[in-house]
């Protein structure tokens, strides 16, 4: 075996491309920030600690990624067309976020929202959560699985199917369930409308994970780009139980919550009461169904103790 040969075979192999913070960040050259401090705040969720920097050096680089994808399958679906001597028929271009409760999946995706608009490719940009497809609390009752919400078969995966197969086959207007995060319940009669945009950004905890049988459809089947939002578990846990002590002192507070229940804990109870959920029910969702579809993602964010992202690895083509 020569030396070369050698080399070759001690280096790891990866479908990804690891890129660390400082040479994602010089991506960012040259790139002006589009976002005041103001429209930061309405984005960011309850615990982050997103900063204009971090949107600088990370996100705003990203979003200009996903538009180029965009913009290139949209390119392609073009010539497709012309070859086959057809109208042009492009879809909307759809992106999957993906990630545990509490790593800042739900804040990255609103970003990218907002990101995407502001490139000249992707103008039009609708975010659709999976939320809405959970099954209602009364069916979730029916079922026997009110202490599993969020884990795989708390989801109507048959309508999420449907949703997207009808936003990739270009209806002209598809609606998805609203979900209350007020009331923990699908709201009746309510509905997000997606009207052909150019990008659909779908976030959800479980939207890579792999059909249930061969012979079926898996959600990321239908999905352009995917991006998973990973950290260490015991960060997330500690944002996990963060949340849960501001949201106590501040949307539990409202009258109309389903968690009102918790405004008047303690530190120590509220504290007690958040490990509970995380232990019994977060924790356990999270290494059983969705760690195992990081693999799965086009493109991981490795996120450090402080929410900033520490690198990237981004599927090569």
């Amino acid at each position: 075996m020569d030396a070369v040969t050698s080399v070759d075979a001690a280096l790891p192999l990866s479908p990804y491309r690891e890129i660390g913070r400082a040479e994602w960040a010089r991506l960012a050259a040259g790139l002006d920030q589009p976002l005041s401090e103001t429209e930061l705040v309405e984005i960011r969720g309850i615990g982050d600690r997103l900063d204009l920097t971090e949107v600088q050096e990370v996100y705003l680089p990203l979003s200009r990624l996903l538009s180029l994808y965009a913009t290139a399958t949209k390119q392609l679906g073009a010539a497709t067309s012309s070859f086959l001597d057809e109208d042009d028929a492009t879809t909307p271009f759809v992106v999957g976020v993906a990630g545990s409760v509490a790593v800042g999946k739900s804040t990255i995706a609103r970003l990218l929202r907002e990101l995407m608009s502001r490139w000249p490719g992707t103008p039009r940009v609708e975010l659709v959560t999976t939320d809405g497809f959970l099954y209602s609390n009364a069916e979730l009752e029916r079922r026997g699985l009110m202490e599993r919400k969020g884990f795989p078969e708390s989801y109507d995966r048959r309508a999420l199917i449907e949703f997207l197969t009808a936003v990739k086959s270009g209806v002209p207007e598809v609606r998805a369930p609203f979900y209350s995060h007020m009331r923990y319940d699908i709201i009746p009669d309510a509905h997000v409308v997606v009207r052909r945009p150019d990008v659909v950004i779908v976030e959800g905890l479980n939207v890579l994970q792999p059909p249930p049988a061969p012979n079926d459809v898996a959600v990321s089947d239908l999905f352009d780009f995917s991006v998973f939002v990973d950290a260490d578990t015991s960060h997330i846990e500690n944002w996990y139980v963060s949340r849960f002590l501001a949201l106590r002192q501040g949307a539990f507070t409202n009258p109309s919550s389903y968690f009102n229940v918790f405004a008047h804990l303690t530190d120590d109870e509220a504290r007690t009461a958040a490990l509970g959920y995380w232990n019994d029910i977060n924790m356990p969702n999270l290494v059983e169904n969705v760690m195992p579809t990081k693999h799965r993602a086009s493109l991981v964010l490795n996120k450090g103790s402080d929410h900033n992202v520490e690198s990237v690895l981004l599927r090569k083509l």
